[in-house]
């Protein structure tokens, strides 16, 4: 028995997805989580699943850094992420951050089901149409996209509050960690991310955010 998880926070959403897979794959496990960190803990407490399908738009996700950070923390469990953004870039990026394919959410049900086969047999599933518009990441972003995947839980959640403009004190409180452990966190950070600053760690690290034009389902 297959075990699929959904991550998603948009409930109509997940439940039409669960609905669909139970039909595609009625004697499998569906599982369902809502943000970064509920995907974790259900991970941690039922096991790692055999294809985790990831909307790119979810609470901690923060554009494409919860895809890093899951493909990090769970190496050997496909990813393919399901999202309403089609634009060629943004699923250009999610295949060279890690993931294993891309679902539009507008994609009918059966096309859905025949991209989870394809996967679950080693293959990487991209609509057909867009295909062609494809191509590969600049190496530079690539390799910071790597650099990110080194950061852990604390220095990952301490750089997005970064990218927010926290200021240290602040950082500190909403991780009810001391102002010291912020400024070590900080430290951490920039030596992994090959940056000197706060500005240079922010601007490298918005190549990862999506695009704010960009809609969300």
């Amino acid at each position: 028995m297959a075990i699929f998880l959904i991550a998603d926070d948009h409930p109509l959403f997940r439940d039409a997805l669960t609905t669909a897979l139970k039909r595609g794959f009625p004697r499998d496990r569906i599982l369902t989580s809502d943000s970064i960190t509920t995907t974790k803990e259900l991970i941690e407490t039922s096991g790692e699943p055999d294809l985790l399908l990831l909307d790119l738009n979810m609470p901690g996700s923060d554009g494409f850094f919860g895809l890093i950070h899951l493909r990090e923390c769970y190496a050997a469990v496909p990813i393919v992420v399901i999202s309403a953004m089609e634009d060629p870039l943004i699923i250009q990026r999610a295949l060279a951050y890690g993931a294993s394919g891309f679902i539009p959410k507008s994609c009918p049900a059966e096309q859905i089901i025949e991209a989870i086969n394809a996967v679950l047999e080693g293959d990487c599933w991209v609509p057909s149409a867009i295909r062609a518009e494809l191509e590969r990441l600049p190496l530079e972003e690539k390799d910071f996209s790597d650099r990110v995947a080194t950061l852990t839980d604390q220095q990952f959640k301490v750089l997005m509050h970064l990218t927010e403009g926290r200021l240290n004190k602040q950082i500190a409180y909403d991780l009810n960690i001391s102002e010291a452990t912020v400024k070590a966190h900080i430290t951490a950070i920039f030596r992994k991310l090959g940056v000197q600053n706060r500005t240079q760690a922010v601007i490298a690290a918005s190549k990862l955010k999506l695009p704010e034009n960009m809609g969300a389902f």
